[in-house]
């Protein structure tokens, strides 16, 4: 069962590779980093000879068990794995060597190509030249890691492009296998493979594959072709869950197709990312490579229609804005039959979200996230709930519901102070209260409540001032208590009842006794301000 949602997932992270980077041994931190950045940089690639394009999705950390769902959407499936490792004498190279085999062993059965960046190695060893492991004196001395890279993802796309036109050739007389997801293997012992009925339902997922591949090879037009035979055969034969992905792949292709400029949140960012060192890199011949040129030449000249497709006929496959949200309700509602596509159903919803985020179709992205936040996946770790809380949380702020969007944020920051955290992160928690206020119409200077109206929800607003107070406290920050604490009962008064005005008032009293209350302005560690709180309305307590 894939248990870890990528909450940030896109519909045109359909279309890219992905490749795994990671030490073996032990590599400093920022060493690794510094390094992974150059490499993630080069995130897209001009194929030569052709107008085609292969996006790269860099991961440092992918739980194996997601890989296992490979087949059923390729871009699941780790296709490369680049390791970095330190190695400084040459006695420590074979085991380094087999570190590296055995690291390849993980990912195994779905690797296309992978590569060793050696670091610290000089001599007899490093001399010697090879495709699959590069040797630089220093982490400062390695001019052409990014060159490798482009090597390493041209290597990635002429497997890609075999796997593809061997599995779009329709080789009549072969079995077609039957792909299928990890929980659907004991199902589908004992199964009549003769039976029409069996025969469709493998047609239709490989079909449904290939579009996969079609449409990571850069050939949308093709994609959206098969992604709409495998609707037919799959939809003929009820196998849901694939019909879903078909469905989904047919979303992907065409949100790829409207809108260039990618869903991810800051326009055209994943695009624009390492895009010319890459052009350009694509563009050049280099000597001693004429074997793959003429290989990809003799690949597309063979494929199915290569790069000629017509705008008339890219149209014509191609889903409008509207019915890219239709075929995602219906995807995500076949999802939701499979308790075990739970995390498949999850990142169709956001993705969607996404997408109706661009059409500015706010109610529409909300019954989206709805269903997204009732999505029950295995038992959340106390991190990946703030992560879960966060994104729905910056998801609502996207859609214009500020108030849902500050309630998520809310849940996130109790999260980061939860009992059973052995660390509660205190500072992290007053951080997302503070980020809160303005989805609750609240702000922290009292003179924007001397208006006359309150704006907002009082007791909300005095249960955040309550959270704020105690995670000050709990931070060991007593002059914020009393800031808030005074702010509190400046602002909230007629609101407060008898009772509450006297506890208040008790707590201010005791946080004053340790630390006075100032006029001075509080600046807080992120540049915040807290301006002073000057009493115009006194309690009265008996």
């Amino acid at each position: 069962k894939m248990s870890v949602p990528d909450y940030m997932q896109c519909a045109e992270d359909h279309q890219t590779l992905l490749v795994v980077v990671q030490p073996i041994g032990i590599v400093p931190e920022e060493s690794f980093f510094r390094i992974y950045k150059r490499i993630s940089a080069v995130s897209q690639v001009n194929v030569r000879d052709s107008q085609r394009v292969l996006y790269i999705r860099y991961r440092h950390h992918y739980p194996p068990e997601n890989n296992e769902w490979g087949d059923f959407q390729t871009h699941r499936k780790v296709v490369g794995l680049i390791t970095i490792t330190d190695c400084s004498s040459a006695k420590d190279w074979p085991q380094t060597f087999e570190k590296f085999h055995l690291q390849k062993e993980m990912y195994g059965s779905t690797l296309y190509d992978s590569r060793l960046f050696v670091f610290g190695l000089q001599g007899e060893i490093a001399e010697q030249p090879r495709t699959d492991v590069a040797f630089y004196p220093s982490y400062d001395e390695c001019e052409t890691v990014e060159k490798r890279i482009e090597d390493f993802i041209e290597s990635l796309f002429i497997v890609l492009e075999s796997k593809r036109l061997d599995r779009a050739t329709d080789k009549s007389g072969d079995k077609i296998p039957l792909l299928c997801v990890p929980f659907e293997k004991k199902d589908f012992v004992g199964l009549d493979t003769d039976s029409r009925h069996y025969k469709k339902r493998c047609q239709g997922r490989m079909r449904k594959h290939v579009g996969d591949l079609c449409l990571q090879a850069g050939m949308l037009q093709d994609s959206l072709v098969h992604y709409h035979m495998a609707v037919e055969l799959l939809r003929s034969v009820n196998d849901f869950l694939w019909l879903g992905a078909a469905l989904e792949g047919l979303c992907s292709a065409s949100v790829i197709y409207h809108y260039p400029g990618g869903t991810g949140g800051k326009v055209g960012s994943r695009r624009a990312q390492g895009g010319s060192l890459s052009a350009e890199a694509g563009n050049r011949h280099r000597p001693g490579k004429d074997g793959i040129s003429f290989l990809f030449c003799a690949l597309t000249s063979n494929g199915i229609n290569a790069d000629t497709s017509a705008e008339i006929g890219r149209a014509k496959n191609c889903l409008s804005p509207e019915d890219i949200i239709d075929k995602y309700k219906e995807a995500i509602s076949y999802y939701g039959k499979y308790k075990n596509a739970g995390v498949i159903e999850l990142e169709a919803c956001v993705k969607a979200v996404r997408v109706l985020a661009i059409q500015k179709r706010s109610m529409e992205a909300s019954e989206f996230l709805q269903n997204a936040v009732y999505i029950n996946l295995r038992q959340l770790s106390e991190e990946e709930k703030i992560q879960r809380y966060s994104i729905l949380s910056e998801l609502y702020e996207r859609i214009g519901f500020h108030r849902k969007s500050a309630f998520f944020k809310r849940i996130a920051a109790m999260q980061c102070a939860a009992p059973s955290i052995p660390e509660p992160g205190w500072r992290a928690c007053y951080k997302l209260l503070l980020e809160t206020l303005p989805g609750y119409s609240l702000s922290l200077d009292p003179k924007d409540f001397s208006k006359g109206t309150h704006r907002g929800w009082a007791a909300v607003q005095m249960r955040l001032l309550h959270e704020l107070v105690y995670a000050s406290r709990r931070m060991g920050n007593p002059a914020l208590c009393v800031r808030h604490l005074s702010f509190l009962l400046q602002t909230m008064l007629d609101f407060l009842s008898d009772q509450e005005k006297k506890d208040v008032t008790q707590s201010l009293e005791s946080y004053t006794a340790k630390c006075p209350g100032t006029m001075e302005f509080i600046t807080l560690p992120d540049g915040l301000k807290l301006p002073p709180v000057p009493f115009t309305k006194l309690p009265i307590v008996r």
